[in-house]
């Protein structure tokens, strides 16, 4: 593997900024100091530029097998790394729905052959594969992961029983999609009564209620505190549930962690009328007030991790109604560019940024030698300038589905080189496409 070696760069790293040389040699951080040589070296000037763990996303729909009209796990892959995630925990929702030791191996095969990223995925679970998930390789796979709400295929895991036995006897972390399937079918069913068929976006939030997550992300917390499971609650999407988690703890001794999505902290209910169907996630979008209960949560450490929860659609489903167009939307490319404007603008530091998107990550799932940037770690690594203002286009969008959630807004920062295990995957607009991301591992 090539060596390089990056000069001069502010490193951001462990709550501090410091300016020193990296040293990347057979795919590690092989010494971090200051005036390092390395004659064998390509050299890298980071002068007035800030470097960072690589984003861990624990949280994709890259949609291979299966929906590859909407991306595959080259094309996301590729976005990611642009915009500087270089590892990735991907959803068992894909067609045919990962739900057998089988199919879960055929992903990973696919990702041997094609990820530009580091790469792992989730076992799915549903009402009726409890066999198949106990099979679960706990140093070779992220987690399981456990819809308490709507789904595609068979997906939701609504029986009591079921949610008994994987919390109970889950051998590795359980993740959840928190959303009470009940209330929003009721929900659903006064709107329809009210407006028939003429449903709008504006109403999303109020049929998938604020009321729904939290009695979904309730009853979650309820029994992974009855059997001790090891909990992680994705995309928090309301104030309220953030009373829920716990921030006296230190994180390595949390038994339930939660997630935040760039989504949620970026977008509220009032850009609807201008964003529509772009911004149709599940869960919703919600308001204001809950907007700023989740920075909040994420800067007092309630929330633990910041992901993407990339799910991209075609633009044709994206511009169908309200009802017809499916949710979720492409992320990964714009994710770190968001949060550093978000940083610009003074609402959260560098150095939260980084904990939050790269070292509690590899913290809340035990990855190995990951998420820091220590001498002997993988060099998973990313340079970014904060004052390189581009605009998002879908010219330079690289989604597979050509568009983004964020089209006409200008971030003022870039991502101008991005390692991935210690390849220089992304240079300046430019890619090297002949090596492959590595699988994860997890000390467990």
């Amino acid at each position: 593997m090539n060596t390089y070696l990056i000069k001069g760069a502010t490193i951001v790293n462990e709550g501090q900024k410091t300016v020193a040389d990296v040293l990347i040699k057979d795919g590690l951080i092989f010494k971090i100091g200051q005036n390092l040589s390395a004659p064998e070296a390509q050299e890298i000037n980071g002068d007035g530029q800030y470097l960072l763990p690589g984003m861990i996303d624990d949280q994709v729909h890259f949609r291979e097998p299966g929906l590859t009209d909407k991306g595959d796990i080259f094309t996301e892959s590729m976005a990611a790394v642009v915009g500087g995630i270089t590892s990735f925990m991907e959803m068992p929702n894909t067609v045919p729905n990962t739900l057998t030791q089988k199919l879960l191996a055929d992903k990973y095969a696919i990702a041997a052959e094609t990820s530009l990223a580091n790469y792992s995925f989730y076992m799915g679970a549903s009402n009726d594969n409890l066999e198949e998930v106990l099979k679960t390789d706990s140093r070779n796979v992220c987690g399981i992961k456990v819809f308490m709400g709507s789904s595609t295929g068979n997906m939701l895991v609504d029986n009591e029983k079921t949610l008994e036995n994987i919390f109970s006897k889950a051998p590795i972390l359980v993740a959840t999609h928190c959303e009470d399937e009940q209330t929003i079918r009721e929900n659903l069913a006064k709107f329809k009564a009210n407006y028939g068929d003429d449903l709008t976006i504006d109403m999303h939030p109020l049929i998938r209620s604020a009321e729904a997550c939290y009695k979904s992300s309730s009853l979650a917390v309820e029994l992974a505190k009855q059997y001790q499971t090891r909990l992680h609650i994705l995309h928090i999407s309301t104030a309220r549930e953030i009373a829920l988690f716990d921030n006296t703890l230190p994180l390595k001794d949390k038994k339930i962690t939660a997630e935040a999505c760039v989504h949620h902290l970026w977008f509220n209910d009032q850009d609807y009328a201008t964003k529509g169907n772009f911004i149709k996630w599940n869960p919703a979008v919600k308001t204001e007030e809950d907007q700023n209960g989740i920075l909040q949560a994420v800067l007092d450490n309630h929330i633990d991790v910041i992901a993407t929860d990339h799910a991209p659609h075609t633009l044709a489903e994206k511009q169908q109604s309200y009802s017809k167009a499916p949710s979720g939307g492409p992320l990964v490319q714009h994710a770190l560019p968001a949060l550093l404007e978000m940083h610009l603008q003074g609402k959260i530091s560098l150095e939260k940024i980084v904990e939050k998107t790269a070292h509690n990550v590899a913290t809340c799932f035990n990855v190995e030698k990951r998420g820091f940037i220590r001498e002997g770690y993988w060099a998973d690594l990313v340079l970014v300038n904060l004052n390189d203002p581009f605009k998002v286009t879908k010219l330079n969008v690289f989604y597979k589905c050509g568009w983004s959630p964020f089209e006409g807004d200008t971030f003022q920062s870039s991502i101008t080189h991005t390692f991935v295990s210690g390849n220089l995957a992304y240079q300046n607009g430019k890619f090297t496409t002949d090596q492959i991301g590595k699988r994860l591992t997890f000390a467990r």
